[in-house]
């Protein structure tokens, strides 16, 4: 039973990667046709900063199953979720040195794709 909650689990995160994808895709786009190209970069960049750190936590989340393997896969959790809020801080800093950046909008990819996230996981986990 264990193995199955963990195999659910790595499918729902497949598909909420999945979508998010899509969002970033379809918004970055929007915002370099409204806006400016500056201003879908910073999107994307924003949308970057939310998803790669989230990735990283899912594969140290997902590594680990069985109930033998409890303190490794608390560990696990443990582990991604420290690198997860360190990598978030450190691409903020990283992106706020970019001389063309356009804040706001990197903020709102932000926003938008951590939204996503949290949608999707709720939404997905009722069905």
């Amino acid at each position: 039973m264990v193995y199955s909650m963990v195999g659910k689990g790595k499918i729902l995160a497949k598909k909420t990667f999945q979508l998010q994808l899509c969002v970033i895709a379809i918004c970055s786009l929007l915002f370099l046709v409204i806006f400016n190209t500056y201003a879908g970069l910073s999107y994307l960049i924003g949308a970057g900063i939310s998803v790669l750190p989230s990735m990283f936590f899912a594969f140290f989340a997902f590594r680990f199953a069985g109930a033998t393997k409890k303190e490794l896969v608390m560990q696990s959790f443990s582990q991604g979720s420290k690198l997860k809020l360190a990598m978030t801080i450190i691409l903020f800093v990283m992106a706020y040195q970019l001389t063309l950046l356009q804040p706001v909008f990197m903020l709102i990819g932000f926003a938008i794709t951590t939204a996503t996230h949290t949608i999707c996981i709720i939404w997905m986990s009722k069905r």
